[in-house]
């Protein structure tokens, strides 16, 4: 797994959960033949990359449907994309949930007959509950099929460590840490004066290859225009957020951990580094790794102000031998009250506007990051979020170019060097 190159969820080990589970419990419609007969133990794979939070929610499925028995397979992010994409060539393997990071999203839409449109079980009637762009992203190409409903969306924060601050002289509330960076170039000055600082074993950043998916992320246009074109060498904003990050390295801002390795959990524990993009899901993460650290963790807007970072949908392939049962479940594990539930266990942030007002999300507080307002501060950034067009293998040249920052972090190519490398890989993919 190279540097930059971990997006979404943690990696845990491949768990399987059993539980019996009767009938639609949360609306789902007709499923005709597909329809298990009354009385008929069925069971449901639900394949995913990380913890979704979904176990509790199981639970209490299983108070309605007790004749549904759910496993929940969980594999590594990239071995779980790359997975399904040779389970749907051979038509043999795939759960009968599959969920896809945002990253993926459009290679599988792209590929509607591989999976069941999601209208024949009634989900269209889910379209007023979502963000429209994230339902837009569970759609085919053609906008004819609901090949998937969303389960969260990454809106941008900036998480840092208040002790690490006060140790360099920097401001530790955290509104006035969102004032020392309004942009990324007064983010990598804040980190020039904590590197001056020299505090003890701790870097400003953990490693810039976040930092770089961040600033792509931000801008109108990223890898792909709206004709699925990949535009990486010619976009200025791509450009713009490479010799950013890259003057990140050469000034010695970075602790040159990769994310989710060891080292990296490690440095979490030890305060290795002082910030963090970090996406609503991430503070559970932190939260896991830095046991000990709770009240030194804060969290900052993200320079630039906006921002999206993961976020994934749930589908269903068309071998699932119980579509409409499968169908059900998704619609339980997406729907508004089960949201909010997961955000508040896991962190990851609703798709559903309709809840970032909600009492229950703005005033949800965590005492782990001194009581920061984390609902409030995720509404905000979910509100100010501008979607961007994602391309048929985005997560692939993501990837590429991360791979290129890593290795001018590491010394083993210069700037330009990695650059032009990254453009080419980017090229053998797209």
């Amino acid at each position: 797994m190279s540097t930059p190159r971990r997006l979404l969820a943690p990696v845990v080990t491949a768990s399987a959960l059993a539980l019996s589970l009767t009938a639609c419990g949360s609306g789902a419609a007709t499923g005709g033949a597909d329809a298990a007969k009354p009385g008929e133990k069925i069971k449901l794979t639900v394949a995913l990359f990380g913890d979704f939070g979904f176990k509790p929610l199981y639970e209490e499925y299983r108070k309605t449907h007790p004749d549904v028995e759910i496993v929940e397979r969980v594999t590594k992010f990239d071995d779980h994309h790359n997975n399904l994409v040779k389970q749907l060539a051979t038509n043999a393997g795939a759960a009968d949930i599959e969920a896809v990071e945002v990253g993926f999203i459009s290679t599988f839409t792209a590929q509607p007959a591989k999976f069941r449109d999601l209208k024949e079980f009634g989900l269209d009637r889910r379209k007023s509950d979502y963000l429209d762009w994230k339902w837009q992203q569970g759609l085919s190409k053609d906008g004819s099929t609901l090949l998937g409903l969303g389960t969260d969306v990454g809106g941008l924060a900036m998480c840092y460590r208040r002790d690490l601050f006060e140790k360099a002289g920097l401001p530790a509330d955290r509104e006035k840490v969102s004032e020392l960076w309004p942009t990324w170039d007064a983010y990598i000055e804040t980190g020039k004066k904590f590197t001056e600082a020299k505090v003890p074993d701790a870097k400003f950043v953990d490693s810039p290859g976040e930092l770089f998916r961040a600033m792509v992320n931000q801008a109108p246009t990223g890898f792909y225009d709206q004709q699925d074109n990949l535009i990486a060498g010619s976009n200025p904003e791509v450009r713009k957020a490479w010799d950013t990050s890259v003057k990140v390295v050469q000034n010695g801002l970075s602790a040159k951990l990769a994310a989710f390795s060891p080292p990296w959990n490690t440095g979490f524990a030890k305060g290795s580094f002082a910030t963090i993009i970090c996406p609503a899901w991430m503070t559970a993460y932190i939260q896991d790794q830095a046991k000990d650290a709770a009240g030194k963790w804060d969290i900052a807007t993200v320079p630039g102000g906006a921002g999206n970072s993961g976020g994934s949908h749930l589908m269903v392939p068309t071998q699932s031998k119980h579509p409409k049962e499968a169908a059900e479940l998704i619609d339980f594990l997406t729907s508004k009250e089960n949201q909010v539930k997961v955000f508040k266990e896991t962190g990851s942030f609703p798709s559903i506007p309709a809840l970032y007002d909600d009492p229950s999300i703005q005033g949800f507080t965590k005492p782990f990051f001194n009581d920061a307002p984390v609902g409030k501060i995720y509404s905000e950034a979910a509100k100010a979020l501008k979607p961007q067009h994602l391309g048929p293998k985005e997560a692939l040249v993501r990837a590429a170019f991360g791979d290129g920052i890593g290795r001018v972090e590491q010394g083993k190519q210069q700037s330009e060097e990695a650059w032009n490398q990254a453009l080419k890989d980017a090229e053998t993919v797209k």
